[in-house]
């Protein structure tokens, strides 16, 4: 009998450790903000570089605003045919998705 209760104890005891090491995973999530702080500049101060690709790109298009941040991202509000929109590009001239 004391055999029978020892075994069982011990069986217990046994499954009670297994369960007991499932471990509660918490995610750690984290979040990058970009920031969009771009300020307003004349057309006329927007490279050569970005308004030559412009041109070449749209060949009708206008150029209503243009905008800079720090890293010399410009983001220019254009006007093509009834259509306006803002594009993206580096002090280069080379298009940037955004």
């Amino acid at each position: 009998m004391k055999k029978l209760i020892l075994s069982a104890a011990i069986i217990l005891g046994g499954l009670s450790t297994f369960t007991a090491t499932a471990t509660n995973v918490n995610p750690i999530v984290n979040s990058v903000i970009i920031a969009d702080e771009y300020t307003e500049i004349k057309v006329t101060e927007v490279p050569a570089a970005i308004t030559e690709a412009f041109k070449a790109a749209y060949p009708e298009g206008i150029i209503n605003k243009a905008f800079v941040n720090e890293t010399k991202e410009y983001k220019i509000e254009v006007k093509i045919g009834d259509k306006e929109g803002f594009l993206y590009a580096d002090e280069s001239g080379k298009w940037i998705q955004k």
